[in-house]
């Protein structure tokens, strides 16, 4: 019987909540249309919140002409990149909305990224400005040389803060080119240069990880990240009213974090900034700030459970909650809506596609536990054979996940092959085996086939091998995920050294210690005389992961 059922048909149609069309008549208005529309619709509405700080759309508007006027005064042009490295602060909705403004390409990056890191993403993305904040503007004047980097903005943890205690400031050395935002801002008027924008140009270069181990700029267009918006705000429209408070737990640098944002402001609601998403600060923040709704991590689920002030919260605020990045353990859903009476909705996404592709319908009783959910409208997805990606699997049976619709990429920066093999026909191969049910509900079989998800931070065990492979001391290094209990999977590497080498395990994890992530950095080393490899000298990472089983 299930075999009968053909992915062209759509079954999950049928499946979709009340009022969620098959396809959306999208209005052809960028993000910066929208921020326009909202500010004219009722500018004295809070906007964003941060630490119990508010401001309203009307002030916000305001900063973020202003920011556009000065990266205007800077040289930034229509097509130009610029970076911003922030936690979720509201600068970084500022600095987001100011580079759009102007024509400018957003380049996001991870406050926790290592220097090596950045200088990738800095120099390849072609980013003329940095937004960054004090704790790390001497770092990046240092790395500046390095990069395309002309001028340095950066904001405090102190601004925008209700109590800003000198302790919230780091003192920054001089620099040429090296600007403070509230300077920036009592210079320049809010007054921008005009600049027309089309769904075909670039809005976003968001870096991902790569296969290779190179770090991937995925080219979201304004189209993307339009269309995106707009289909996340039909899925949700239950949520909108006058009093729509979202949780920003999930960092805006993640394309997520991003999207979801856009979405609030879109919707003409709150924004509630969540720099540090620890589960007594999360806690804290849903029992002052009462959120509608929120979207989180599989780790902060399981942070804020574990908690031992979890029962002493009211959560009726709570419309519903979205959980995404990486897969909830299904015993987590089920005591967490219990607990709570709201109820998780899981989503599937991925950078290429802006990033939503599926998800559980906004509808208790709709939604399957253990399941991403259906896709949504304009989306058309298929699963097909691993080995022959012309041929499309029975339903029920496993296979890649491939993607088609108006949120999916236009390729990769500066790299065409890379994005030959992605995109085919229209199709986004996505790498994710997955498998689908009669009702047009997806289920994740197994991520990408080495991806480790740490924290909800995509780790590809290439870039961490490729690490190890610059130690004089190592012949041969391969890097694999491993259950943990709060963070999803920790990383463990098996090292093989050059002969008549020897090494410890913290001699080898302080190696890599300045060169990834906090996140990326590995808690585990085995030492082995050689690793396994196929005949043509690959080593097999799938047959160590085996000894782990």
């Amino acid at each position: 019987m299930g075999e009968k059922v053909r992915y062209e048909d759509k079954p999950w149609l049928a499946h979709y909540a009340e009022g969620i069309p098959e396809y959306i008549d999208y209005e052809e208005k960028t993000l910066s249309d929208f921020l326009e529309r909202t500010v004219a619709n009722c500018p004295e509405r809070v906007a964003f919140e941060y630490e119990g700080y508010e401001i309203t759309y009307r002030e916000f508007y305001d900063y973020v002409n202003r920011m556009a006027t000065c990266l205007a005064d800077f040289g930034v042009k229509k097509g130009d990149s610029v970076a911003i490295l922030l936690p979720n602060l509201i600068p970084v909705a500022v600095g987001l909305f100011a580079i759009l403004k102007v024509g400018g390409i957003v380049v996001m990056n991870n406050p926790l990224s290592s220097d090596r890191e950045l200088k990738h993403q800095l120099s390849g993305s072609g980013s003329k400005v940095l937004i960054t904040f004090d704790a790390l503007v001497n770092r990046m004047v240092d790395l500046r040389s390095e990069t395309g980097i002309k001028q340095i903005i950066y904001t405090s943890m102190g601004d925008y803060h209700p109590s800003p205690e000198k302790e919230l400031f780091v003192d920054v050395a001089d620099a040429d080119d090296v600007f403070k935002w509230n300077d920036i801002l009592e210079k320049y008027p809010p007054e921008p240069p005009e600049v027309k924008m089309s769904f075909e140009d670039t809005a976003i270069y968001q870096y991902t990880g790569g296969t290779t181990g190179v770090s991937k700029g995925a080219i979201l267009t304004h189209g993307n990240m339009s269309t995106q918006t707009q289909q996340v705000a039909v899925w949700f429209q239950d949520l909108k009213d006058e009093d729509f408070k979202a949780l920003a737990a999930m960092p805006i640098f993640h394309v997520f974090g991003l999207t979801l944002m856009s979405m609030v402001v879109y919707m003409e609601g709150r924004s509630i900034f969540v720099t540090k998403p620890q589960p007594d600060v999360l806690l804290d923040s849903i029992r002052k700030y009462k959120p509608n709704y929120v979207p989180m991590a599989p780790t902060m689920y399981i942070g804020i459970l574990n908690h031992p002030d979890f029962d002493n919260i009211d959560f009726s605020c709570l419309k519903g909650c979205t959980c995404g990045a990486s897969p909830l353990p299904v015993e987590v859903i089920k005591e967490f809506e219990s607990k709570t009476g709201a109820f998780i909705v899981e989503a599937l996404g991925m950078t290429e596609c802006s990033p939503a592709v599926t998800a559980n319908p906004f509808k208790r009783g709709k939604g399957r536990i253990g399941s991403v959910g259906i896709p949504f409208p304009d989306t058309l997805c298929r699963v097909v054979d691993i080995e022959d990606s012309e041929k499309e699997v029975p339903v029920g049976e496993e296979g890649e996940l491939v993607i088609k619709g108006p949120q999916v990429m236009k390729g990769y920066l500066n790299m065409p092959g890379e994005t030959e093999n992605a995109l085919r026909d229209g199709w986004f191969y996505s790498g994710d085996i997955v498998k689908m049910d009669e009702d047009g509900y997806f289920y994740v079989v197994d991520r990408k086939k080495d991806m480790i998800i740490s924290g909800g931070y995509n780790v590809f065990p290439r870039e961490i091998d490729e690490v190890f492979f610059e130690n004089p001391k190592v012949k041969e290094a391969c890097a694999v995920g491993i259950p943990h209990p709060t963070r999803g999977e920790q990383i463990k590497v098996f090292v093989a050294l050059k002969e008549g080498e020897t090494a410890t395990e913290e001699e080898m994890i302080n190696f890599c210690a300045d060169k990834v992530a906090k996140y990326k950095l590995p808690t585990q080393i085995e030492f082995m005389p050689d690793l396994p490899k196929t005949t043509v000298g690959k080593i097999l990472r799938k047959d160590l992961r085996k000894l782990l089983s």
